[in-house]
């Protein structure tokens, strides 16, 4: 997995695996996309607005991944 974030478009995507080949999106709100294979295996989401979707009180981007919780400062 791997996260990606754009400051200067506000712009951020968790990648799950690489794209290999044909890719749909699939927009779940103006704030959400979703890639995803044609046999629905998911390529990664796409957050538009991604510090407010990301951040804590703290303005920090959370992170809970297999039980652990990791706090990253968001630097614009």
């Amino acid at each position: 997995m791997k996260l990606s974030f754009d400051p200067k478009y506000n712009i951020a995507y968790i990648r799950f695996r690489e794209k290999t080949g044909q890719v749909t999106t699939i927009k779940i709100s103006d704030a959400m996309n979703i890639d995803i294979a044609p046999d629905g295996t998911v390529y990664g989401i796409e957050l538009l607005n991604a510090d407010e979707q990301l951040t804590s009180d703290e303005g920090a981007l959370i992170l809970e991944l297999g039980g652990q919780r990791r706090e990253i400062p968001l630097v614009a």
